[in-house]
């Protein structure tokens, strides 16, 4: 009887570790500043592409769908998480200068991140 009640915990855990995991970050939220960035090889892998709609993030998983939105015009953007920065303080994500022409800045903006979803 211990060994089917065992067996039932270790199922219901794994099933609940396994929804967590597959779940959207849609709560997920930030606010602060994007710069721009371009060139080199990109932390997963790839080559950094100035036309792509990509960007770099300190700690979300390479591969995360982000919509950035420029604070002062209200324009957003998707951009696809794939590289690792920004490594200057008070700095919340970097984008690729598409990404940055589609918020209408070039240098430094005050943005807000929304999770929303993963390739």
């Amino acid at each position: 009887m211990a060994g089917n009640s065992l067996t039932r915990l270790m199922l219901a855990s794994t099933l609940v570790t396994s929804i967590i995991t597959t779940v959207p970050m849609t709560a997920s939220a930030q606010s602060g500043i994007a710069s721009v960035y371009s060139g080199g090889r990109t932390a997963s892998g790839g080559r950094a592409s100035p036309t792509a709609l990509t960007a770099a993030h300190r700690t979300l998983p390479f591969g995360t769908l982000v919509r950035v939105t420029n604070e002062r015009s209200g324009r957003s953007v998707v951009v696809r998480i794939n590289d690792r920065g920004p490594f200057v303080r008070g700095r919340i994500i970097d984008l690729t200068p598409a990404g940055a022409h589609a918020l209408g800045f070039s240098g430094l903006a005050r943005v807000r991140l929304t999770v929303v979803g993963r390739v």
